[in-house]
């Protein structure tokens, strides 16, 4: 029979269970492999072969734009070229005759039957033609590269997949004027949903626990209770920059954190299998960091524990109704309950809060 009072004690059970030392994070879903694709030719958009949802392949037709302007270009150059020719013929046959006439005043002069000057006449005007036609070569050159380049843009005209995957996104519309002149305007993101690549940010009280190649798990607010499994893959140097501070020249430590102080805020990557398409972009997720775990450990609640962190006290009710203190060696903790080493037997009963007199 308890003492009077000691049928009103609080206690709780040491007893066995699954236990694991872990940092908590909210995280980001994105896809690992993905590439925005943009527009390097100017023009309005004729025609988009594609919408968000659709699975492409490498390679494929996605987006023409009008290419009047590139192919106006195109023909000038090719024109240009036909010119230059013509003028480089025209100079082949200025020095043919320059040739004849440097020969003929070369054997006039081996019979003293012209003057030296006209000879040189002659040869300067040989020179002279082989020069232009040296001019006229290089001018061809230069506006086969031009033509080569117009070649380039008219293709830019028409935008092909640069891997396979699913439209993500869709940015433009069919009759949008693009201006490429400026900057590369979007148009669509091409991702491949497996792998998918969690972002989380971990606190900088908890980033020193986490380490790459450790092992993750974490859920999502559509999964239910299902868990997917990873492991860190890269935790990123610096965290990113705050909105507010995007702007100006400011380094990031000259930033003022006065006022109520923002939490820092570490970048950490961990891929995961997505071949079931489950996973989204954009998903929140919670993932948990496990820096070690024991299966089937005897287990106490933290608030049934007083002391120290290297001194532990237990206080054990006994079946009669004493109370005794023990004390207990312990292992890893979940913040909630912690491991029991030593000091404690499965099924003890452990006091909570105050008791009404000491135990004997």
């Amino acid at each position: 029979m308890l003492p009077p009072g000691r049928d009103a004690l609080t206690t709780v059970t040491v007893s066995r269970g699954n236990i694991e030392n872990s940092v908590t994070a909210l995280g980001t879903l994105q896809p690992r492999r993905y590439v925005d694709v943009g527009a390097q030719a100017s023009g309005q958009i004729r025609k988009i072969h594609v919408e968000a949802g659709d699975q492409v392949r490498e390679g494929q037709l996605l987006v023409e734009i009008d290419p009047s302007t590139q192919q106006a270009k195109l023909d000038a150059s090719r024109y240009a070229i036909e010119n230059l020719g013509a003028q480089l013929q025209e100079q082949k046959a200025q020095h043919a005759l320059a040739r004849q006439k440097y020969q003929r005043q070369q054997r006039l002069a081996a019979g003293n039957a012209t003057r030296e000057e006209d000879v040189q006449t002659a040869s300067a005007e040989l020179k002279a033609t082989q020069a232009r036609i040296d001019m006229f070569q290089a001018q061809i050159r230069q506006a086969r590269a031009s033509l080569r380049s117009d070649e380039a843009e008219l293709g830019y005209t028409r935008i092909y997949a640069p891997m396979a995957g699913t439209v993500v996104a869709v940015d433009a519309r069919v009759g949008q004027t693009l201006n490429a002149q400026q900057q590369t305007p979007l148009i669509l993101r091409i991702a491949k949903l497996s792998p998918m690549t969690v972002w989380a940010e971990v606190s900088e009280a908890d980033i020193g626990h986490v380490k790459p190649g450790m092992p993750a798990y974490f859920t999502t607010l559509s999964g239910g209770n299902r868990r997917w499994t990873s492991t860190v893959r890269q935790i990123l140097p610096i965290p990113p920059k705050p909105l507010n501070e995007t702007q100006g020249s400011g380094s990031p430590n000259s930033s003022s954190k006065s006022g109520s102080g923002r939490v820092v805020l570490y970048t950490v990557l961990l891929d995961v299998d997505n071949s079931d398409n489950a996973l989204m972009a954009e998903m929140t997720t919670q993932v948990f960091f496990v820096a070690s775990q024991v299966n089937d450990a005897l287990t106490a609640p933290v608030a049934a524990l007083q002391g120290s962190a290297d001194r532990q006290i237990a206080r054990v009710v006994a079946k009669n109704g004493r109370i005794e203190e023990r004390h207990v060696q312990l292992g890893i903790s979940d913040r909630l309950r912690v491991q029991v080493l030593d000091g404690l037997h499965e099924g003890d009963q452990l006091l909570i809060g105050p008791a009404d007199g000491n135990g004997g």
